[in-house]
């Protein structure tokens, strides 16, 4: 079974505050979330997943300049 958080754990993995976690969540936006039995979790490879897509979409630079 995968490790799961709830929206603290997720806030702390992810740097996000758990209000903007919140909102993401009501307007199906940011990283995948799940109820189970009324609370709301998080998988880890989940958040890990979704930091490695922000990434990837997100970066710049990186190469060198020739000198």
């Amino acid at each position: 079974m995968n490790e799961r958080v709830k929206i603290e754990g997720a806030s702390a993995i992810t740097g996000v505050p758990v209000g903007t976690l919140r909102y993401w969540r009501a307007t199906n936006q940011g990283p995948r979330s799940y109820m189970v039995g009324g609370h709301l979790w998080y998988d880890v490879a989940d958040l890990d997943a979704w930091i490695t897509d922000q990434k990837a979409r997100t970066s710049r630079g990186g190469v060198g300049l020739a000198l």
